[in-house]
Formats: structure tokens, sequence, C-alpha cells
């Protein structure tokens, strides 16, 4: 039998909570119930029903999944190369993913790497967000950023704000492969 922690969901609550600067006040009026419920569930001093859950979750723009997923090392995550999938950015963009560490929603980092084809049809320069820092593994890519061309190859490095227009392009005929890790900006 599945038996739910209710202490578990309440700190996770409380984490996206406060991760998004919402104080129990302000989230409580959001969902339209009681700073005094909140922080029972919060403490996992109550049950709540799913549809309160749901609300929550929704307010923090969060999967109802994330609250009610059994344990999850927080400070350790293994993920086994046989076990990632990788998948197409968008068509226009051309370059295929594989997320690297299926850490909390709330991390401040996400590695992924990035697979850059020869045949990537040309696309225009983008922004993000983020900060990221690139490390070519293999290959070599032109990176366009903020209207320069660099030119970078395997064991090269760059740490950029994504707030620039940016774009890997292959360079010669080799795919290049790239480990990207993404930062969140300081709030």
């Amino acid at each position: 039998m599945f038996v739910i922690d209710l202490s578990k969901i309440g700190k996770r609550i409380r984490k996206a909570r406060l991760s998004q600067g919402f104080t129990q006040q302000e989230l409580a009026d959001s969902c339209g119930f009681t700073k005094s419920l909140l922080s029972k569930i919060e403490n996992g001093q109550t049950a709540s029903a799913v549809a309160t859950l749901s609300k929550i979750a929704d307010h923090l723009k969060t999967p109802l999944a994330w609250f009610l997923e059994e344990d999850r090392d927080e400070y350790l995550v293994l993920s086994p190369h046989r076990q990632r999938t990788s998948k197409l950015g968008s068509k226009e963009m051309g370059y295929l993913y594989e997320t690297l560490a299926n850490r909390s929603r709330f991390s401040k980092i996400e590695p992924v790497l990035v697979t850059v084809p020869v045949d990537m049809p040309a696309t225009e320069p983008f922004t993000h967000p983020e900060e990221e820092f690139i490390y070519i593994v293999s290959g070599t890519i032109i990176l366009f950023y903020d209207g320069e061309k660099h030119v970078l190859e395997e064991g090269d490095t760059a740490y950029f704000s994504g707030s620039k227009p940016h774009i890997f392009l292959p360079y010669g005929n080799v795919e290049a492969k790239v480990l990207s890790v993404f930062i969140q900006p300081s709030t």
C-alpha cells in the first residue's frame, strides 16, 4: 500500500513557493484559501484534497506530480547514459539535446549535451534569459555571438549571457558535440 508522506509534500510546496518569492499569504490568497490552511499543508499537519494541491501547483506553475513523487534524492542525481534520451530542438534550430541531469525543477543549473549536425539548416540567432557555459566535447563549431563570429574547437570553452543573440553552427564536415550548462540568473 502506498502511503503519502505529508511532510515531504509540504516541504516541496514550501520550496516551490519560496523559490518563486511568494509569501504564504500571497499564495493562499491567489489559491482562494486561508494562510492557516497553507501553513498546515507546508508543515505536514494536514492532508489536503488533490484539488487543493492542484490549485497550489497551478499557481506555482509546477506539475502536480512533482509534489507527489516518491523519494527523490535532491543531493545526488545519477543519470546513466543508457537511460537518457535525446530530443530534437525546434526544427528551425536543428540541434539535438540530451539532458544530462534530471535535477529538481528549481535547480539553478541545467547541463545538456548539444549535438550540432553537419547539415543543420541556417537559422537566426536567438536569446534566452540564462547565462550559458559551453565546452566543446568534440568537433568544431562557429559561435555567432552578438554579431561576432568565433571558431571554437575541441577543448575550447566560452561563458556568456544568453540575453545577446547567439547560435552554434557547424564548421566543416564533422558533427560537433557541445556540453552546454544553462545557469539561471540570480533574482
